[in-house]
């Protein structure tokens, strides 16, 4: 089975490999990724989006043609659209961000390639992604791709996960640690 060799388990990961070797097949690897990360981004951006895709209340129906419709109007390709309306003809659409992960893991592991996620106080410029890039590429001595997410409540700095590596130099961490090192003062 495809999901043993590429560490996607679970039901989001048995979605993911199906996709990846639909998208295989079609030699459409790339454009489905870029797709993914297309609505991985809309759900991030839309809460409508986001409880559209996770509300039981709304029937199968209503939710393939509200992802059909979305994503025709985002410019997505046939196959991500109608892998989409499968999903939600099946009341998997719930899953679709953790299928965008597994897919988009299933796809970098195949290619040799790391990802890394990346969260920063504010958004980052492409100037600084490409750098970061850069630096992770030497330090980790292979292809690296940057996930970057923003959550201001990092104050400053940069939080980087790459499997279960973590660098956290953020400004709130740093402000903890030396909160705790007062109380050991005092």
């Amino acid at each position: 089975m495809a999901s043993d060799t590429t560490g996607a388990t679970g039901l989001a990961g048995r979605y993911a490999t199906a996709l990846y070797e639909l998208a295989d097949e079609a030699k459409a690897l790339d454009q489905v990724a870029e797709d993914l990360r297309a609505i991985a981004r809309m759900i991030a951006e839309s809460a409508d989006f986001n409880r559209m895709i996770r509300s039981p209340v709304i029937s199968r129906a209503e939710q393939g043609k509200a992802i059909n419709e979305i994503l025709s109007k985002a410019g997505a390709s046939d196959l991500t659209r109608k892998f989409a309306g499968v999903l939600a003809s099946n009341r998997r659409l719930f899953a679709l961000p953790d299928v965008i992960e597994g897919y988009l893991a299933i796809l970098a592991g195949r290619r040799g390639e790391l990802t890394a996620h990346v969260t920063s106080a504010q958004p980052l410029t492409s100037r600084q992604l490409s750098e970061l890039e850069a630096t992770l590429r030497k330090s980790m001595g292979g292809k690296v791709s940057v996930e970057s997410r923003v959550d201001a409540g990092l104050l400053g700095g940069l939080v980087v996960r790459i499997g279960s590596r973590m660098v956290d130099s953020s400004l709130r961490t740093k402000l903890q640690h030396m909160r705790l090192a007062m109380r050991g003062i005092g």
